[in-house]
């Protein structure tokens, strides 16, 4: 079973279709129990930093899932806003991450004569840097959609999985342990996200 992490911030419906399609058991949940007992989790996430982080702390999920994620090493995937809360800290508020992984949230700022504009919006060509079961069958060209401001900035290279180009390289994905985080959207990116779902439900 999948738990879907239902913390108020994220394409909840649109994850659940697209595990339900590649015939993966999920649930969207809150409930502490649920989530503990969980074979894979997954922390969606659209909107703000601050907002996140407050909403997992009032919630009471914060201690529950780092219990599960690095005390006991339970496979997690984080979905765009749910990528950067695993960070140390995001230009975008004050409060600190998670700080599951050595890296941290920084916003886009293309040079004026990119004509690049901010939010970073739509599809795009990601590159494979290191092996992963998260990338097994992917094709030569990989692409996905993309929704963001801000993107991830990793202190220790070898974190990076995916790298895309907006105005310059950035990581469109890491995999540390059993921690995963896109900065795309998966659940939009047709078959692209399919088989990276799929990958993460058999494979991770």
């Amino acid at each position: 079973m999948i738990a879907i992490v239902d913390y108020g911030m994220g394409n909840l419906g649109s994850i659940r279709n697209m595990l339900k399609k590649i015939g993966a058991d999920s649930i969207v949940t809150a409930d502490h129990d649920l989530v503990r007992a969980a074979d894979k989790i997954i922390l969606p996430g659209v909107g703000s930093f601050d907002a996140g982080m407050d909403n997992l702390h009032r919630t009471g999920l914060q201690p529950v899932l780092r219990e599960r994620v690095i005390d006991s090493g339970v496979p997690i995937l984080g979905i765009c806003l749910g990528m950067q809360l695993m960070t140390k800290r995001s230009d975008e508020g004050s409060l600190p991450g998670l700080g599951w992984v050595d890296a941290e949230t920084v916003r886009f700022s293309p040079p004026v004569e990119t004509g690049l504009k901010v939010p970073h919006m739509g599809w795009n060509v990601v590159r494979g840097v290191k092996e992963s079961p998260l990338l097994t069958g992917a094709e030569k060209e990989e692409r996905f959609y993309f929704v963001h401001s801000y993107y991830v900035r990793c202190n220790n290279d070898q974190d990076v999985l995916l790298v895309a180009e907006y105005g310059h390289p950035f990581t469109a994905a890491f995999a540390c342990r059993n921690i995963i985080g896109v900065q795309f959207h998966p659940e939009k990116s047709h078959k692209f996200g399919m088989r990276l779902l799929r990958n993460f439900a058999e494979a991770v």
